[in-house]
C-alpha cells in the first residue's frame, strides 16, 4: 500500500504543489482546504497525471467542529496517515502594532496556530499508536526574524517554530519524525491574500528578483519525507538566492 499524505491548505500555492509532487512520488493523497471547487480540480489533475488515489476534504481549519467532522469522514486506509503537511496559513495585513486590525489578527492566529493544532491533534494519535509517521510544519523566515509591520504574523510563525521543536521532543519516543520547513519569499497567492486582493501591491513584493516558487518548497518537503528511517530533518530554511534575510532582498534596478 502506498504511504498516505494529508496536506492542509492544498487549494493553491505550496500545498497544491506538494500534493502534486507527492502524488507523482507514489503517495496517496488527502487534500484539504476551504474552496471545494479548487479541491475538485486538484483531484481531477492528480488522477489524470498520476496513479495516486486521492480524497478531498473541504472545511475551514479555523473551526474545530468543522475539522472534526471532516476528518470523521475518513475510513479504512485513509485513517493511517503517514505524512501530515501542516501547510494552511496566511498573512493578513501589514501594519504597525498600534494600527493593527483585530480581525486580521484573529484570522492569522486561528489559521496559523490553532488550525495546525486542531488537525495535528486528530492525526498524531494514530501515528503514536503505529509508532510511525512524519509531521511537516510550514513555517517561514518570519518565524526566525521579526520584520517591520510583521508583528502578529511574525508571532504566529515563531509559534510554529516553537511548536515544531516541542512536538519533536514529545513524539521522539514513538519514532515519529517532525520537520519545520521555513521558506523565504515564495510567489504564490500569499501577497494577494495579505493585501486583500490588491494585485498591484502584491506584485510589487516580487519585483526585481527571482523569488522561490511553490515547487521549490515542495521538493524540499519530498526530500525530508523520503529520508531513511534513521534520518530526521529537524529544521530547514529555504531562501531565494536574492534574499539574505527577512527584510534584505537584492532587487535588480
Amino acid at each position: 500500500m502506498n504511504p498516505i499524505a494529508l496536506i492542509t491548505g492544498a487549494t493553491a500555492g505550496i500545498g497544491r504543489a506538494v500534493a502534486l509532487l507527492l502524488a507523482k512520488s507514489d503517495f496517496d493523497i488527502i487534500v484539504t482546504g476551504r474552496r471545494s471547487e479548487k479541491l475538485d480540480a486538484l483531484e481531477e489533475e492528480i488522477r489524470s497525471r498520476t496513479a495516486a488515489d486521492v480524497v478531498t476534504l473541504a472545511f475551514d481549519i479555523r473551526k474545530p467542529d468543522a475539522v472534526d467532522a471532516a476528518y470523521g469522514k475518513l475510513s479504512g486506509k485513509w485513517l493511517q496517515v503517514d505524512v501530515l503537511v501542516n501547510n494552511a496559513g496566511l498573512a493578513a495585513g501589514l501594519s504597525r502594532i498600534h494600527e493593527g486590525d483585530l480581525e486580521d489578527w484573529e484570522q492569522m492566529i486561528d489559521t496559523n496556530i490553532k488550525g495546525l493544532l486542531y488537525i495535528t491533534r486528530l492525526v498524531s494519535p494514530g501515528m503514536v499508536e503505529r509508532k510511525k509517521g512524519h509531521i511537516i510544519n510550514i513555517g517561514s523566515i518570519a518565524g526566525k526574524e521579526a520584520y517591520e509591520n510583521g508583528n502578529v504574523y511574525n508571532a504566529t510563525k515563531f509559534a510554529v517554530d516553537g511548536l515544531t521543536r516541542a512536538m519533536r521532543i514529545d513524539l521522539v519516543e514513538y519514532g515519529i519524525k517532525v520537520t519545520a520547513i521555513h521558506p523565504g519569499a515564495v510567489e504564490t497567492e500569499f501577497s494577494m491574500v495579505r493585501f486583500k486582493g490588491d494585485r498591484k501591491r502584491a506584485e510589487k513584493v516580487y519585483e526585481g528578483f527571482t523569488p522561490l516558487y511553490a515547487e521549490d518548497v515542495a521538493e524540499a518537503i519530498l526530500f525530508a519525507v523520503t529520508r531513511p528511517p534513521h534520518v530526521n530533518i529537524d529544521d530547514m530554511l529555504i531562501m531565494s538566492t536574492a534574499q539574505a534575510s527577512a527584510s534584505r532582498i537584492h532587487r535588480n534596478k
